[in-house]
């Protein structure tokens, strides 16, 4: 799979904010009792568990930021599978180098890549159907772009970005609207430009069958129905607009969910709450 890589501003700030946050005022105070002139070190990235790899430009990173001949080598691609014992990276540095980059490299590199992991198993998952895997705009305050990247890099797709990359009605979207969905709809259509997407999200069927009388929407959020339903809703869309299935996705009833002809499984705990990959930073 060719994974493209993310813009590195969009990694510089994120790693710049966490240095920061790490070093307080005066620096690693542990590393400097402890130092002795000119000590260098050489660190290797390991895998732990099985998984899969996101994140080696943000560890670059951590050292690069703090000191620009540090050489960061690695050893495998974002989006590889990985196995324990595997080698990820290796970086060669001043000692304070190392030790001051390292917790935030292994910080980001086990979160982006646990989340790569949980993504790829969905994704298997459901390999026999047409759905894709899709996360959310729940994304921890400032990580949004690193973290969608890690969904790409398990096989995953985007949701939107930002509140401005589409038009989205939601339940108290709704409310704005007195509940009315064709008002609603007919509003966001008029106010949006021709290539902004509209997507609607419903509870019911007979939400659903209303909105449909319009023919505005390009996707319908089918919001927590259950399998039976959810195949009722994909027939009457009839491939008119995009089904999208969300709410109580987990691995274990994702294909079921996946096979009722939905397009999109959105799951928002891919970013919110999912567990680090376990990789260690070991000094040779």
């Amino acid at each position: 799979m060719f994974l493209p890589p993310l813009p590195l501003p969009l990694w510089e700030g994120v790693i710049r904010t966490a240095l920061l946050e790490d070093l307080g005022t005066a620096g690693d105070v542990t590393t400097q009792a402890l130092l002795q002139p000119g000590q260098k070190l050489k660190a290797t990235f390991r895998a732990r568990e099985h998984g899969v790899l996101a994140g080696l430009e943000g560890a670059r990173l951590a050292f690069a930021l703090l000191d620009p001949h540090s050489s960061f080598i690695p050893h495998m691609q974002d989006g590889a599978a990985i196995k324990p014992g595997d080698v990820l990276a290796t970086v060669n540095a001043g000692a304070e180098t190392v030790l001051a980059g390292e917790r935030t490299a292994l910080n980001l590199l086990s979160h982006l890549s646990g989340i790569a992991s949980i993504t790829s198993q969905v994704v298997t998952a459901i390999a026999a159907t047409k759905a894709r895997v899709c996360c959310t705009r729940k994304t921890l305050p400032g990580l949004r772009a690193v973290q969608k990247y890690a969904v790409r890099a398990g096989g995953g797709s985007n949701h939107r970005f930002r509140l401005d990359d589409a038009i989205l009605i939601k339940d108290n979207h709704l409310a704005l609207a007195g509940g009315d969905v064709v008002h609603a709809l007919r509003a966001a259509r008029a106010h949006a430009g021709h290539l902004v997407s509209i997507e609607l999200e419903v509870d019911t069927l007979e939400q659903l069958e209303a909105a449909l009388t319009c023919n505005v929407a390009d996707a319908y959020l089918l919001d927590n129905m259950p399998p039976e339903t959810l195949r009722t809703a994909v027939s009457m869309i009839g491939g008119r607009a995009i089904a999208e299935a969300s709410g109580g996705i987990t691995p274990a009833n994702a294909p079921e969910i996946a096979d009722t002809g939905v397009d999109i499984l959105s799951l928002g705990w891919l970013t919110h709450s999912v567990k680090a990959l376990d990789i260690g930073l070991d000094i040779d």
